[in-house]
């Protein structure tokens, strides 16, 4: 079984809604004439037909052989919005997931999105789209309108999270001052990678990989620079007072809980995140259907790797398996 836990789908009302609010997020033609979504000026998102397009979504999945898609959110999910605007719009994303994996179990299962800047519709909204909706697990972004994902003001979210043992993908988001990436669309090449990094050292050094072991977080893109980064953190943790005040093993041991996705398709990164963390700790991933990600690779990459095939199928599926919520064998 292949499946794919790092993909993203818009229905058009989400559109709609950006265009209808008025925030830091505009739409514009780029030079070819692709549809994109700037963020304060910086771009980070074109636009392609499978974004919204189930029929086409399908048709790729069968052509490189993946068998289920979990469905995401990706940038800047509900957060274009005012806090008082988000829980709409979460929950008119969540239904239509709600609605598309009741057409087709088998193909599609999918990331709740969360309105996190009105804490108690954040709690309603995560109970609704698991008990209820029976989604998957949830996607956060890497910074939430600048803010970080260890402000208190998410504590309470993160605590029921680690009740319920949610699994929670860390998508990356533009660093809070976007101005250094608005050139050669460094938003996504640079920008993206290096909030991913910055979020996860953040948490493991603010101890909440510790206080929340429940829950089953995923880094996007292979975890930025973390997999590289380890034994500078730790050295860290060795050098300085303030990097042990929270914590109290190295961060090396809390970042090899986490969980990877293999949204690089470079084999020699895999093979380096494969002797960080193992295979144990690897989910498929193609970032499909946006610009940099690619649905042919993100089964080519994995098959091409000189490792037994029982490990190949631990990042192809069971991985995901083990950590996914709502996941029924019969579908």
């Amino acid at each position: 079984m292949k499946l794919d836990l790092h993909t993203h789908y818009y229905p058009e009302s989400f559109f709609d809604r950006i265009r209808e609010l008025a925030t830091d997020f505009s739409f514009k033609e780029d030079q070819t004439g692709r549809t994109i979504i700037q963020f304060k000026g910086a771009r980070f998102f074109g636009i392609t037909p499978p974004m919204t397009d189930p029929d086409k979504r399908l048709e790729d999945m069968d052509r490189v052989g993946i068998d289920t898609e979990v469905l995401s959110l990706s940038t800047p999910n509900v957060f274009f919005a005012p806090a008082e605007h988000q829980s709409r719009v979460a929950r008119l994303v969540n239904d239509a997931y709600a609605e598309l994996i009741a057409k087709h179990p088998r193909r599609f299962k999918g990331f709740a999105s969360i309105p996190m800047d009105d804490p108690d519709a954040a709690l309603d909204e995560l109970a609704r789209a698991l008990d209820e909706l029976k989604l998957n697990g949830v996607i956060l972004l890497s910074n939430i309108q600048g803010r970080s994902l260890t402000d208190p003001v998410y504590r309470p979210f993160f605590e029921e999270a680690n009740r319920r043992r949610l699994c929670i993908f860390i998508h990356p988001m533009l660093p809070a001052n976007p101005a250094p990436f608005r050139r050669f669309v460094l938003g996504p090449l640079v920008g993206f990678p290096s909030d991913t990094t910055l979020a996860a050292a953040e948490m493991c050094f603010d101890g909440m990989f510790r206080e929340f072991p429940g829950i089953r977080w995923i880094l996007g893109h292979a975890g930025g620079a973390i997999p590289w980064l380890m034994e500078r953190l730790d050295n860290g943790y060795r050098d300085f007072a303030e990097c042990r005040e929270n914590i109290d093993e190295l961060p090396s041991t809390y970042l090899k809980t986490l969980y990877y996705d293999t949204v690089t398709f470079s084999p020699h990164t895999l093979n380096m995140l494969r002797d960080v963390v193992g295979t144990d700790h690897m989910v498929m991933g193609s970032d499909y259907p946006h610009l940099l990600g690619s649905i042919e690779r993100s089964v080519s990459s994995i098959e091409a790797l000189h490792i037994p095939a029982a490990e190949k199928d631990r990042i192809f599926s069971r991985t995901a398996l083990s950590i996914l919520n709502n996941m029924d064998p019969n579908t």
